[in-house]
């Protein structure tokens, strides 16, 4: 089930409102419960057979996080710990990897391996980071007689389930046992609606639309010379940021209908003037821990803890980050880009005392995540080259006005780029929503 889908709108999401706060105010029940059932029911409305695999999820790392808690030998601890995430992440790979390995295999040593065809579950790179998150707390002891029940709840807490953003155990389950949770806040509920309109327009009006720009021009990738071939790239990085954005919007709307604050995701990435700034602002959930659960623990594992290797690591990681995406290269050339931007911008500012006029900072920053999301786009390395080789001016310079020829487009192009310039952000409504 999608956020903009009117079953969510108009019949689910009102449904399970009003139940949930019935149950907290005529009866002793917290409506965890219901909350849970109606995780599984928005996750199998996609596919039902998922929900076993979700279920098996909760369960086995409900139990590992238990034998972390009770094991008082460190080395013990550490073994168990680490099992957890190797289980984890072999889980995630068979369903998510097993295809692209076996293509590969397939390529490099000439053999004639068949690919399983396996379905990906939904969610399930989202919900298996939040999971080794909670391990790791748990490791360190930040995180103390958790329930089955709260466990639960916090994976498979629909608003945040399908695409994040990804929560910490910590932050939000107290929220639940607050007395505010007991009862309807009026002013939860206005904010959630206009979010979630937010989160609609975004989706609906700006990212489905451009959509048409994007796919016209990738789909033609051969045929685009220079005007069209910015134009598709351009397309595609507003909407994949409308779409994205959008749909974070809509679940922290959704959370908020349940008195629950879901953390920021995007702070206005299209107005970094730097790398570093813009995964400062992009995705932000995901970068916090991608530092936290990787980053960091690599880094202190090593005997020397110096730039040149934390550059090393830096690039590890966003390698790892792109793969986590998805099985392809173009995904894996997208992470490693960025890693390498991100080495490039730290060399820069430990080797040089010039700054950047900010202008030409910001300028050059959406020209290079521009770059990369050709790579994130394309479903092969020849389509991504080929439409790059168009934006240098390969393919001609002509415009083809059989490309791109709808004027509503065009309008909703420049509001793309008008809001993520000059329009005040989600956070800044939420904040200020509050400080009244």
């Amino acid at each position: 089930m999608l956020f903009h889908n009117l079953i969510y709108l108009f019949l689910f999401l009102p449904s399970i409102f009003i139940i949930y706060f019935l149950l907290r105010k005529f009866s002793n029940n917290d409506g965890k419960i219901l909350l849970i059932f109606s995780g599984l029911i928005f996750y199998g409305w996609w596919n039902i057979k998922f929900i076993p695999l979700i279920i098996f999820s909760v369960l086995f790392n409900y139990f590992l996080s238990k034998k972390i808690a009770i094991t008082e030998e460190k080395n013990k601890k550490k073994i168990i710990l680490l099992s957890g995430i190797f289980c984890n992440v072999i889980y995630l790979g068979i369903f998510k990897y097993t295809d692209f390995v076996i293509e590969n295999l397939n390529y490099f040593f000439e053999l004639n391996i068949e690919t399983f065809n396996l379905s990906f579950p939904l969610a399930m790179s989202f919900f298996t980071f939040q999971t080794i998150a909670f391990l790791v707390d748990c490791y360190d002891g930040e995180i103390k007689n958790h329930s089955l029940k709260e466990y639960s709840l916090f994976i498979i807490f629909f608003p945040q389930l399908i695409a994040g953003p990804i929560v910490k155990f910590n932050n939000m389950m107290p929220q639940f046992n607050t007395n505010e949770n007991k009862s309807i806040n009026l002013n939860n509920i206005l904010l959630g609606l206009i979010i979630i309109l937010i989160g609609l327009f975004k989706k609906v009006i700006i990212a489905d639309n451009l959509s048409i720009n994007v796919d016209l021009g990738f789909e033609n990738y051969t045929q685009i010379n220079f005007i069209e071939s910015w134009i598709t790239s351009i397309s595609y990085t507003f909407q994949l940021y409308f779409d994205f954005s959008g749909y974070i919007d809509m679940a922290t709307g959704s959370a908020l209908l349940f008195n629950i604050l879901l953390p920021k995701n995007f702070d206005s990435p299209f107005k970094a003037y730097s790398l570093i700034n813009f995964w400062k602002r992009w995705h932000i959930t995901l970068f916090n821990f991608l530092m936290n659960y990787i980053y960091f623990p690599i880094l202190r594992s090593l005997k020397n803890i110096n730039f040149l290797n934390a550059m090393v690591v830096t690039l590890i990681v966003f390698i790892i980050s792109g793969l986590w995406h998805g099985p392809s290269w173009g995904y894996i050339i997208f992470g490693a880009m960025h890693g390498i931007g991100l080495i490039s911008n730290h060399i820069f500012n430990k080797v040089s005392s010039f700054k950047i006029n900010r202008f030409l900072g910001w300028l050059l920053t959406i020209l290079y995540v521009n770059l990369t999301l050709i790579f994130f786009r394309c479903e092969n390395l020849h389509s991504a080259l080929t439409i790059i080789k168009s934006m240098i001016g390969f393919n001609g310079l002509q415009f083809n006005t059989n490309f791109f020829d709808n004027f509503f487009l065009i309008i909703v192009s420049i509001s793309a780029f008008i809001i993520c310039i000059f329009f005040k952000n989600v956070n800044y409504l939420i904040d200020n929503f509050y400080k009244k």
